[in-house]
């Protein structure tokens, strides 16, 4: 999506404030928080693949204990929500929308 010249979209940031709620960035794409956005969402994404990896050897554990299977959903609600936050924030930018 091309924009013109000098116009700001509001970004759903990939973290919350500390009250839990959603934090944005009034930008136009570039600068230095709007990289800091998306080296943390590439960062997020990383960790999302490598704990998919990681739940899916712990499901073909059999020994694997309902403590580890419970910590590794918990992990994996987290990452979903960032995920879901990044695919919002991305969505929302594509259609100009604000989330």
């Amino acid at each position: 999506m091309t924009k013109p010249h000098g116009v700001h979209i509001a970004r759903l940031l990939p973290w919350t404030g500390s009250d839990g709620k959603p934090c944005f960035l009034l930008t136009d794409g570039d600068g230095y928080l709007t990289r800091v956005a998306d080296n943390m969402e590439s960062v997020q994404l990383g960790m999302a693949g490598e704990l998919l990896d990681h739940i899916d050897d712990l499901l073909a554990d059999l020994r694997a204990t309902p403590d580890q299977l419970r910590y590794g959903l918990a992990r994996m609600s987290e990452s979903l929500r960032d995920v879901k936050r990044i695919a919002d924030s991305r969505g929302a930018r594509l259609t100009g929308t604000c989330s």
